[in-house]
């Protein structure tokens, strides 16, 4: 037969397991947290290096922030600059289609055959001669310099080297070998 068990019996067992549990919660740590265990060391590195690359991507965000910035200052300053330098040439309006003007003679001189531009370069002013001759290619003006006549074409480079032309000097023709030789 089966016997039911009695009261005494189920309440030493309730006290029997109420004295383990309290003897467990003594033993437990002070803050409540249970022994770290391998999947909670894993879990707990992982966040770590997760915090660690989100910080990381947060630096290199913020320098790529800081690197935009300066180069839009640097373009607003030479954009600046760009625009005072266009307000200063159209002040000064003048001196840039004077420019334009010596370079398109330039560009006709340089197409012109050496010998029919010498004789037309040397009837122009020193200074117009100098100033399209700067905007000559080199070639071009050593071309033009030959087929001048010796004067001109050493007046001319002196103004090139920014040296003042002489104008008042002679220039003999050399004289020939075989003619120093003769008594």
């Amino acid at each position: 037969m089966i016997r039911k068990p009695s009261l005494l019996m189920l309440t030493a067992a309730a006290a029997a397991l109420s004295g383990v549990a309290h003897a467990i919660g003594v033993a437990a740590p002070a803050g409540g947290e249970a022994p770290p265990t391998r999947l909670g060391t894993a879990i707990k590195q992982d966040i770590a290096t997760r915090d660690q690359s989100a910080s990381r991507r947060n630096r290199a965000l913020a320098l790529r922030e800081q690197a935009a910035r300066a180069t839009e200052e640097r373009l607003k300053s030479e954009l600046r600059a760009r625009q005072e330098a266009a307000a200063a040439a159209s002040a000064a309006g003048g001196q840039t289609a004077e420019g334009a003007q010596y370079d398109n003679l330039a560009k006709i001189y340089q197409a012109m055959k050496p010998a029919k531009a010498a004789l037309v370069f040397e009837q122009l002013d020193m200074d117009i001669q100098m100033k399209v001759a700067q905007r000559m290619r080199e070639r071009s003006t050593a071309m033009i310099l030959a087929a001048m006549t010796p004067k001109g074409a050493a007046d001319l480079s002196m103004s090139l080297a920014h040296k003042e032309v002489r104008r008042t000097r002679d220039v003999a023709p050399p004289i020939p070998a075989a003619a120093k030789r003769q008594p």
